[in-house]
C-alpha cells in the first residue's frame, strides 16, 4: 500500500483526502516510479476544482511532475531499469509516493541534480523552451518581455531566454518579488498592471519589446500588446487571470507583428521525438550553469493541501514542491 492524495468530486485542494491505496503495476511501455519529490503547478489547483480543460475520471491523483527512482519496468521498455534517478511528466498521479509514467516521458537526471531541483523542471522548462526557441524564434540580442515572471513557468522563461543571449524585462507584481527576478538574471524588473508600466518598456527597449511571453492573459495581455515592437511577436501561453483576451487586429497589422500561440502539449502529441530532444538540451544548458530549477516552497507529502493554497495565493516564486519520504 502507499499514500496518494485523492480527488473523488471537484473541489478545494483542502477537500482532498490522503489515503491508502494500492500500489501499481506498470504496463507495456511504463515505469513505475518510487517519488522523491513531485512539483506543483496552478493547473493542478484548476484539476482539483474541475475548472481545467481536462476531467480525469474520479478518483484521481493530481500532480504532474515528479522524480525519483525507477521501482519497476514494464515490458517493452528500453533505455530505462530499476534504480536510475529520474524525471518524469505525467497525465496526473504524482502526489503519491509511487507513480506509473511513460517511459517516453521519463528521463535519466543529470549526476548533480538534486530529486527537488529535477521535479520543478519538466513542464515549465519544456514549455518555455517550445515557446522561446521553436513558436517565437528568440534571437540573440532581443528584448523579452515576461509577465508573471516570479512564477514557475515565468522564472523558466527568464532564465532560458538570458541563456539563448536576449535582454530580459522581468514583469511581476509587486516589488517585493524584485530581488527574486534579478536572481533569476533578469537584466529589468519593473512591476505590471498598474498605469504606465508600458511607456517604462517602451523607455528601456527604445522600440518595444521584440519578443512578450505572456502566461497571464486577460487586460495585462490586452496591455502588453501596446508596447510589442515592430515585427515583435506576442506568445499566449496561457490564461491564469481568467479572462481569455481579444487582440485588435489593428495593432498587429500596424506593426507587422504577430500573436502566436503556445500548445506544447498538443505539438509533443503530434511530435513525440520533440520531448527527448527538448529534455536532452535542457539538461545541457543545466549542465553548462546556463539553467538552474529554483524551489523557493517545499512542504511533505501530507501538506499538499496547503502548498496548493499559497500558489493559488500568488505567495510562491519560482516553484513549489512536495518532499515524499
Amino acid at each position: 500500500m502507499m499514500r496518494a492524495w485523492q480527488v473523488t468530486e471537484w473541489c478545494e485542494p483542502e477537500q482532498m483526502a490522503l489515503t491508502e491505496v494500492a500500489i501499481p503495476n506498470p504496463g507495456p511501455g511504463e515505469v513505475r516510479l518510487r517519488n522523491h519529490a513531485a512539483a506543483l503547478n496552478f493547473f493542478d489547483i484548476l484539476l482539483v476544482q474541475g475548472n481545467y480543460q481536462v476531467r480525469p475520471p474520479f478518483p484521481f491523483t493530481p500532480g504532474a511532475e515528479v522524480a525519483g527512482v525507477v521501482d519497476a519496468v514494464g515490458d517493452g521498455v528500453t533505455g530505462l531499469a530499476v534504480g536510475d534517478r529520474v524525471l518524469a511528466m505525467l497525465s496526473n498521479g504524482g502526489y503519491a509516493e509511487y507513480s506509473i509514467a511513460p517511459a517516453a516521458r521519463t528521463f535519466r537526471l543529470p549526476e548533480r541534480m538534486t530529486f527537488i531541483q529535477a521535479a520543478a523542471m519538466p513542464i515549465v522548462y519544456q514549455t518555455s523552451i517550445f515557446a522561446l526557441k521553436h513558436r517565437g524564434e528568440i534571437r540573440a540580442g532581443e528584448w523579452l518581455l515576461v509577465l508573471a515572471a516570479a512564477g514557475g513557468v515565468g522564472s523558466s522563461a527568464v532564465q532560458l531566454g538570458k541563456a539563448m543571449g536576449a535582454k530580459v524585462i522581468a514583469a511581476v507584481g509587486s516589488e517585493s518579488k524584485f530581488p527574486f527576478c534579478h536572481q533569476l538574471g533578469a537584466d529589468e524588473v519593473i512591476t505590471y498592471g498598474r498605469e504606465g508600466w508600458t511607456d517604462e518598456v517602451r523607455r528601456m527597449t527604445g522600440t518595444g519589446a521584440n519578443l512578450i511571453y505572456d502566461p497571464v492573459g486577460a487586460d495585462y495581455f490586452d496591455q502588453a500588446t501596446k508596447c510589442i515592437a515592430p515585427e515583435g511577436r506576442i506568445l499566449i501561453i496561457g490564461f491564469a487571470a481568467g479572462r481569455i483576451p481579444t487582440i485588435a487586429a489593428n495593432r498587429l497589422l500596424l506593426k507587422n507583428a504577430s500573436a502566436v500561440g503556445v500548445y506544447w502539449g498538443g505539438y509533443v502529441e503530434k511530435n513525440p521525438g520533440y520531448l527527448a530532444a527538448a529534455q536532452a538540451e535542457l539538461f545541457a544548458l543545466y549542465d553548462a550553469g546556463g539553467i538552474n530549477p529554483i524551489v523557493t516552497s517545499t512542504a511533505p507529502l501530507a501538506d499538499a493541501p496547503v502548498l496548493l493554497r499559497s500558489l493559488a495565493n500568488r505567495q510562491v516564486s519560482g516553484k513549489a514542491v512536495l518532499i515524499i519520504d
